[in-house]
């Protein structure tokens, strides 16, 4: 009789992968389930304006907001995390249901805003739950990640396969969400345990919103990086709110499902970015990723359903140049210039400067915008999309100008296997305090 096979040192069990990956799949598919068409179904469903479309897309920003003190003030000190992630997916379970009853915007989003402020801390607790089970998380997570990229994914597929955009049923993504979230905060419960980390301790405001990590922007460089981010995401809340919207009223079938190709791309930049940042450099690698926002608005003004298609399907491919090339090469750069002192907190910071202040400005600008060009029978997407294709293209010019690419940039980016996958939404790095470190 062979003896089994023993397990390398550090290697995480296979029940324990198999958990975490699980967790993760349905994780991001319950977000991926609904996000992407909300906005069609705000506006077939509810005839919502587009001003109440982004207002909706809003409560993102809100929700990553209040993240770090729920994080913060209650997971990180008082309970288990695993015990906090599902309550927080099966009361989620109850309001994305309740979501899909609703009849009018007013009485949906206070619905979808109250959900979107128990979701977005989750985002952390996925992380802090997969971290404290592993003893090299650069190498061991991003296999555990992926799956989350692959639930986004396969909620799009299911959305096109079922044709509820084309039947009018998008009140059944909702219901479908519930249903993995539901199944998500039971599984929750057996989950390895992951116990506070900081009972007793004292959590302060100034420590929750990464405020400690301020003085990094006394560095010119630095100060104009962490602007272009903010600006960056003005025409990013263009694409989040109204790219499924478009798509339909375009005319491409299964919207949903072509919209995934993009999480797809980011899996491929993802693993090429190590590479590129050694040859590129820091600057020139943000560079490209907020040219390709521009250029992506540009495909997405003049392309169609019919002979130009391919316009469009590049627009949505270019997602992961998009994201990767700027966010996930940001978060490389900000870990390497704040140095060991200041990594959790300058990741903190940057994360509710994105997701917070800068989704939330760009959803209050789109949604008039989208509004001002409505039609009879639609809206004039070629005039709206021009309009987040120059911000970017501003955006682009003034930081060639003004941020100065160090020689030494190209050192520091060589360490690129700890950046992980996000589709879309934030990976809180709030988490790498419970991280080891690698010298």
């Amino acid at each position: 009789m062979t003896a089994p096979t023993a397990q390398p040192p550090g290697a995480i069990s296979t029940p324990i992968r198999l958990k975490l990956s699980f967790m993760m799949f349905l994780q991001f598919f319950v977000w991926g389930a609904w996000f992407v068409t909300m906005g069609t179904f705000l506006d077939a469903s509810l005839e919502a304006s587009g001003s109440q479309i982004s207002l909706a897309y809003l409560t993102q920003s809100l929700g990553a907001i209040a993240a770090p003190f729920i994080i913060g003030l209650i997971a990180d000190q008082f309970f288990s995390a695993q015990k906090v992630l599902g309550i927080l997916h099966l009361a989620g379970a109850a309001m994305l249901f309740w979501a899909s009853t609703m009849e009018t915007f007013a009485a949906f989003f206070p619905v979808i805003l109250g959900y979107m402020i128990l979701y977005m801390p989750t985002l952390a607790l996925v992380n802090s739950v997969s971290f404290r089970q592993m003893t090299n998380p650069e190498k061991q997570f991003p296999a555990v990640r992926v799956l989350g990229t692959i639930g986004w994914i396969v909620a799009g597929v299911i959305i096109g396969w079922l044709a509820w955009e084309r039947d009018g049923q998008l009140s059944l993504t909702f219901r479908m969400a519930a249903v993995a979230s539901l199944i998500l905060g039971l599984f929750s419960f057996l989950l390895p345990a992951t116990p506070p980390t900081r009972r007793g301790e004292k959590a302060t405001v100034h420590d929750l919103l990464g405020l400690e990590a301020v003085g990094l922007l006394k560095n010119r460089s630095y100060l104009v990086f962490f602007l272009s981010s903010i600006a960056i995401c003005i025409p990013l809340a263009f694409y989040y709110n109204f790219t499924n919207l478009f798509l339909n009223e375009a005319g491409v079938r299964s919207a949903a499902a072509v919209q995934s190709l993009g999480q797809a791309s980011e899996v491929l930049f993802l693993l090429l970015m190590p590479f590129l940042l050694v040859r590129l450099g820091v600057k020139m690698t943000l560079a490209i990723g907020m040219a390709a926002w521009a250029l992506r608005y540009v495909f997405f003004a003049y392309g169609d359903a019919g002979s130009l298609f391919w316009m469009l399907l590049l627009g949505i491919l270019l997602h992961g140049i998009c994201y990767d090339f700027f966010f996930v090469a940001g978060q490389i750069y900000t870990d390497k210039f704040a140095g060991e002192r200041f990594r959790s907190a300058a990741q903190g910071l940057i994360t509710l400067a994105t997701y917070g202040v800068g989704i939330l400005i760009g959803s209050l600008v789109a949604g008039p915008i989208v509004d001002r060009f409505a039609t009879a029978d639609g809206h004039d997407w070629t005039q709206i999309w021009i309009i987040p294709a120059v911000i970017a293209g501003v955006v682009l010019v003034l930081f060639l100008i003004l941020f100065k690419d160090q020689r030494s940039d190209r050192t520091t980016m060589l360490d690129a296997s700890k950046v992980t996958l996000e589709a879309p939404g934030p990976v809180t790095a709030r988490d790498e305090r419970r991280r080891p470190q690698t010298p």
